[in-house]
């Protein structure tokens, strides 16, 4: 039996033919089954790589990304995605362009498309907006080839939008799956995803809104905590709720960080902007108020300096089911007290313990974004990943 026959298994009894030349914008978009096929690919995948053999599907084309917003993490593992399936990367840098001429979304979709079989998108920081670009950029291109000036349809995947970062949280995801030794093992564990104090104001709310909308549909019971007034968006929350009844497992809303590390399996400390102040932001600088951007700005400062007490210690996770040795989460980069910052989400002693933790964390993301590009591009999967495993090509070294 091939090393990852368990995962070529767990694909043969799922559905999820929907994934197939579509884009890949938002978790709650996709049919359980679909996740449960993503992660069993972003595993096969992981397996190949490590066992030095090829993964290698495309024998040209482009993956084509473009960032709104500053990325490390996400951006190179878009970056080794791209690599890890044969793609060449180019990144747009509207500067450098003809978007700074006023070159419409459409031109520019289609003229970036006609070699490009992945479109890798970030734009997080304006609430409505990162998702409404991404909306345009994928009915462009499907008019592009819909008219026949594009010989394919380049697929697109959201890198983080204002709503959801669906690469982070498939990544975090695929760590607990390790973690706990198998996505089965989720169900019941206890999270806590919870606000912390940050000395910036301006974070976006995709990446707790991202935890909350997915973990419930695998039986995790999910814990948000935020001091009043640093609401997420409504519907998220509701998402949340309706995830939690249908697959049997809790959601409940606090307002200390204490409460939600309570008993907790996992901890998932990240600082957010309020929904409605991040709302207010999109329509002043919508408006060009340079002046109300700038009062705004330090309103929020001044209401962040009052939750500085919003920091995960080791006090807070003496609480934890584990204790210490609780699994502890970040996005990163963390605003460490102490190190990076004078107060911030996460002491530098609780930081440093789980920093190994962390780093796996985000490992898996170049995994998970391949995955999202393989299932949206290869017709049989399944036998796709048998042939890699047959053909077993390893790189020129030996790792």
């Amino acid at each position: 039996m091939s090393e990852i026959q368990q995962y070529l298994d767990t694909l043969s009894g799922l559905d999820f033919k929907g994934l197939y030349g579509e884009d890949f914008l938002h978790t709650w978009d996709k049919a359980t089954d679909e996740l449960r096929a993503l992660y069993a690919t972003a595993a096969a995948l992981r397996n190949l790589r490590e066992r030095n053999i090829s993964t290698k599907i495309f024998d040209s084309g482009l993956s084509v990304s473009l960032f709104r917003d500053n990325s490390t993490r996400t951006r190179f593992s878009f970056s080794k995605a791209s690599n890890l399936l044969g793609l060449e990367l180019q990144d747009l840098d509207e500067k450098k362009s003809q978007i700074a001429h006023g070159e419409t979304v459409r031109e520019t979709a289609t003229m970036i498309s006609f070699m490009a079989d992945v479109i890798g998108i970030r734009d997080d920081m304006y609430i409505g907006k990162g998702d409404a670009y991404m909306q345009e950029v994928s009915e462009s291109v499907q008019q592009a080839y819909a008219d026949g000036v594009l010989d394919h349809r380049p697929t697109l995947i959201s890198l983080q939008s204002d709503s959801d970062h669906p690469t982070q949280s498939s990544a975090d995801l695929l760590y607990l799956i390790e973690e706990f030794g198998g996505l089965e093992n989720l169900r019941g564990k206890k999270v806590a995803v919870t606000w912390a104090y940050s000395p910036s104001y301006g974070k976006p709310l995709s990446c707790p809104q991202s935890l909350i909308s997915l973990l419930p549909r695998f039986g995790m019971d999910v814990t948000l905590a935020h001091p009043e007034g640093y609401d997420l968006m409504a519907d998220r929350v509701e998402a949340a709720k309706a995830y939690s009844a249908e697959n049997g497992c809790t959601f409940k809303q606090v307002n200390t960080m204490a409460e939600a590390f309570e008993g907790a399996d996992i901890v998932i400390p990240k600082s957010w902007a309020p929904f409605a102040a991040m709302e207010k932001r999109t329509n002043l600088y919508a408006e060009g108020d340079d002046e109300g951007i700038k009062a705004l700005e330090k309103e929020l400062l001044a209401q962040n300096a009052t939750h500085q007490d919003w920091c995960s210690t080791t006090d807070l996770m003496a609480k934890t089911a584990n204790g210490q040795d609780t699994i502890f989460m970040h996005p990163l980069p963390a605003d460490i007290s102490g190190v990076s910052c004078e107060h911030g989400e996460v002491m530098a002693d609780v930081f440093d313990m789980h920093r190994v933790g962390m780093y796996k964390e985000a490992s898996y993301k170049p995994y998970a974004i391949a995955a999202m590009m393989f299932l949206q591009k290869v017709a049989d999967p399944v036998a796709t990943l048998a042939a890699l495993e047959e053909r077993a090509t390893p790189r020129w070294y030996q790792a």
